[in-house]
């Protein structure tokens, strides 16, 4: 048996709370099965984009109905195998298919955003290099566009360079955008000049614990200064927050502290 939540976080913060679908080990339905009483939503990791690594339609009409018994919403991660600015243009067709056929997968779901990652993976730092990438970016995602997604479903997560990199194409393509605030301890970004510049388009906001350049760990192991600084920014938030940790006991952890820390910054 599976250990449950000690209590419900539903509504308890101005903004969604939810964390992701790899708490358990178990498949899809199973999580939202034991997360759904206690959630305001669950970030459904899709995260290697072979058809047999996907949920089955009948996965999703099953989380779908446990969405509607547990008034639960659902956020998509998209798959972290797939690059959309590749030199190779055979990978980039594959991306973006791949993001065609995962949001059409689940549509039925009603998604709140899919978050995607534009990785920069070259060591060559170069404008000119930069630029190419941008380029071929663009490209791939107009592709996508044309398809008729909205572009505002889709948001786009800092990673381990300035978002600045990709601002015009997620203002040319009315995209949205996916803060992690981990990703951006880490790489030494300032968290409230991130969020300031781009909270108008941020649909979630990814959330957990950052110690010795390592992320992913409970809330707990975050220093005061940089909890101080991500309790004042979602203050100012009312979209979701997404604890994206793996196991219980994180989770479990983070959610304890966040609601400790929360209370006593009033």
């Amino acid at each position: 048996m599976h250990p449950t939540l000690p209590k419900s976080y539903k509504d308890a913060f101005p903004f969604k709370i939810g964390s992701t679908s790899f708490i358990y080990p178990d498949g899809y339905a199973q999580n939202v099965k034991m997360l759904a009483p206690y959630l305001d939503e669950i970030e459904l990791l899709l995260f290697e984009s072979a058809p047999e690594n996907l949920p089955s339609r009948f996965e999703i009409k099953e989380i779908g109905r446990l969405a509607e018994e547990f008034n639960l919403t659902y956020n998509i991660h998209l798959p972290l195998d797939i690059f959309l600015g590749d030199k190779t243009p055979s990978i980039r067709h594959h991306a973006v298919e791949t993001i065609i056929k995962i949001m059409e997968l689940t549509a039925p779901l009603s998604p709140s955003t899919c978050t995607l990652h534009l990785p920069y993976d070259e060591s060559d730092f170069t404008n000119e290099r930069i630029k190419r990438w941008q380029e071929r970016l663009y490209n791939s995602i107009e592709q996508l566009i044309a398809t008729g997604i909205n572009g505002e479903m889709i948001s786009i997560e800092t990673l381990a360079y300035p978002l600045d990199w990709v601002e015009k194409i997620i203002t040319f393509f009315n995209l949205s955008v996916c803060i992690d605030l981990g990703h951006l301890i880490v790489n030494r970004f300032d968290m409230e000049a991130v969020f300031n510049k781009y909270c108008k388009r941020t649909s979630i906001i990814h959330l957990h614990g950052v110690e010795n350049q390592q992320d992913h760990l409970p809330l707990d192991r975050l220093s005061k200064r940089d909890m101080d600084i991500i309790v004042r920014i979602l203050k100012q938030f009312s979209g979701v927050v997404s604890l994206e940790v793996f196991t219980y006991d994180h989770l479990k952890t983070s959610l304890q502290y966040l609601e400790k820390y929360w209370h006593g910054a009033d």
